[in-house]
């Protein structure tokens, strides 16, 4: 599949969509929360069921996917991501506008956002799986890269507009319908032309422990790459939960309002954003990293960038700190999903992908709840906590005997960046 093919042009925007959907609303849930008069813990809390429910529906989608082939698998994500969306706006302009208590609006918000935790994950588990069918093993890193820059673009596109999108008669609640409506005209354009033509996939029966899915993440060829991915994911949860809070009341030390700090949000999130589109869209290819070399970067540079915070912690340090942990997951991401994907045959990326997409779920679960109330107890308590975690991932990227193996592998293939696009027909959105 090639990267200009029609095809992943749509898998594309599919992933683009669903990470400026849910930047767009992490931006603005920290002020949807203070204008509840929320406890920020509470806020980080609601919303783990719908990780939960992701993390347990991951492994589900994929095996679907097997079966019902991936286009489907797509457009019932995309049909999820829009309900949610518009759920999450009519029940937060509902609690806004006073039509509705502010725990019985937030009760319906967290509602939807279970919605998506069902639904959301089974559009970039097949998209992945999409392009993994469809390149060898030595194209896949680079396809993947390029499309988990889908998500990195995509995170973008999402906090810079969503301040443009709160408007007088929606409020805080208005980027949800915008992204609602975006989601619905993919879902068309998928559904009419996005091709589908391919052979059922069922996991073979060959007794590879591996091949059914099950009790893959005890696998010794994926289980660090799972490992890696868990500690990363869940300390750029931690930052990316963290952040309103803090700049918020950044700025309150400044004079400035929640509200008025909305555009500090977006900016922030914006210099994160531009750091992972260098990374996916320039270093990786110029650099022509393997998924070792990706894996080794990104936890590194994700651990430098919470040192940062912890070392600078006003407004213009959060922004640095949290642009260079951006930087690390831009480099992590693709090389944890990249090197399980080589790691394992054929028959097995749709149960590969379910594994390493339902990251996103369990990244989600615990992290932000626990990073929240450290925030709430000490304001560099999160960041020590993440540069522990990501000790823990920069030893795992060094010495995991896996990674060893697959560079070995590859000693005698080009870097998948010098190798052209492959011609035959594959992530997330954050969650």
């Amino acid at each position: 599949m090639s990267p200009k093919s029609p095809a992943f042009m749509i898998l594309f925007v599919v992933s683009l969509i669903a990470a400026a959907g849910n930047m767009g609303l992490q931006s603005v849930l920290p002020n949807i929360g203070r204008a509840f008069r929320l406890s920020d813990t509470l806020v980080a809390a609601a919303f783990a069921v719908s990780a939960l429910m992701w993390t347990f529906a991951s492994p589900v989608w994929a095996r679907l996917s097997d079966r019902l082939g991936r286009k489907r698998v797509i457009l019932i994500g995309l049909s999820g991501f829009v309900v949610s969306m518009l759920g999450f706006g009519l029940a937060a302009t509902s609690g806004i506008e006073g039509w509705l208590g502010a725990i019985t609006a937030f009760v319906l918000m967290a509602t939807a956002r279970t919605i998506y935790g069902v639904f959301g994950s089974a559009a970039p588990i097949a998209s992945q799986a999409y392009v993994a069918d469809r390149t060898g093993p030595a194209e896949r890193t680079q396809a993947m890269s390029l499309l988990a820059s889908a998500q990195g673009l995509g995170t973008v596109i999402g906090p810079v507009l969503s301040p443009f999108f709160i408007l007088p008669l929606v409020g805080l609640a208005g980027p949800m319908y915008v992204f609602a409506l975006f989601g619905a005209i993919v879902l068309v354009i998928v559904l009419r032309f996005l091709p589908s033509g391919e052979v059922v996939r069922v996991p073979s029966a060959s007794g590879h422990r591996g091949d059914t899915g099950k009790g893959l993440w005890r696998d010794p060829r994926v289980r660090d790459f799972l490992l890696y991915g868990l500690l990363v994911t869940g300390a750029q949860a931690v930052n990316i939960s963290v952040l309103g809070f803090h700049i918020i009341d950044e700025m309150a030390a400044t004079g400035l309002d929640a509200r008025a700090a909305q555009p500090f949000i977006g900016l922030a999130m914006f210099a994160g954003a531009v750091a992972t589109l260098m990374v996916q869209w320039g270093l990786i290819p110029l650099l022509k990293l393997r998924p070792r070399e990706l894996m080794r970067w990104g936890a590194a540079l994700a651990l430098l960038g919470n040192l940062l915070s912890i070392a600078s912690p006003g407004y213009f340090g959060v922004v640095v700190g949290y642009a260079v942990v951006s930087m690390g997951a831009g480099f992590a991401r693709p090389g944890f999903t990249a090197g399980s994907s080589l790691a394992v045959g054929p028959h097995e990326q749709g149960a590969v992908a379910g594994l390493m997409m339902s990251l996103a779920g369990l990244s989600f679960l615990g992290p932000p709840v626990i990073g929240v109330a450290l925030y709430e107890f000490r304001e560099f308590a999160p960041f020590v906590g993440n540069a522990v975690l990501l000790a823990g991932a920069v030893a795992v990227a060094w010495l995991s005997p896996a990674l060893k193996a697959l560079a070995a592998r590859a000693d005698d293939e080009a870097p998948a960046a010098e190798m052209a696009p492959a011609s035959q027909p594959g992530p997330e959105g954050n969650s």
